[in-house]
């Protein structure tokens, strides 16, 4: 499980295209890493679009925007034509990058337990340490961007 402190991985995952994605590709960028449940659900849609409304924003200061999840590549290239998103985002299917970050687990809804991925923001500087971590309860979908930049 990666901490604050800890070094990401270099090799991040494959995104909507099949294109690897790399750490590297970063390089002199800070990273916003953030790790969502699932394409076209609402409050993963909100976090989505409060990133995508401020996008200019966050690249005026510094950052880049992957998102994480564990859908595959057509879903994933539905789910940005539908909402415009100006990032890519990882198809994690096989949850080794949500395993890596911690961010794969057990969760229960209405009795029933399940596995998924626990909404998760990693902050990763320009040397690609992770800086910060915003947690699962601490997350405002609407107002990401604020709570990044904050």
């Amino acid at each position: 499980m990666i901490k604050i402190g800890d070094k990401a991985p270099e090799t991040l995952g494959r995104d909507e295209n099949g294109k690897e994605i790399r750490l590297s590709d970063f390089k002199g960028k800070k990273l916003v890493l953030y790790f969502y449940p699932k394409d076209m659900t609402s409050g993963c849609t909100a976090q989505a679009c409060n990133l995508r409304d401020n996008y200019s924003e966050l690249r005026r200061q510094g950052y880049a925007v992957v998102g994480v999840s564990v859908q595959d590549e057509k879903s994933h290239q539905k789910f940005i034509a539908k909402n415009e998103l100006p990032f890519p985002l990882i198809a994690d299917t096989d949850h080794t990058l949500n395993e890596a970050f911690g961010t794969w687990g057990e969760k229960s809804m209405y009795g029933r337990k399940y596995f998924g991925t626990f909404r998760t923001t990693f902050i990763i500087n320009e040397e690609g340490i992770v800086e910060r971590i915003i947690g699962p309860k601490e997350i405002k979908t609407k107002d990401h961007t604020a709570q990044i930049l904050g």
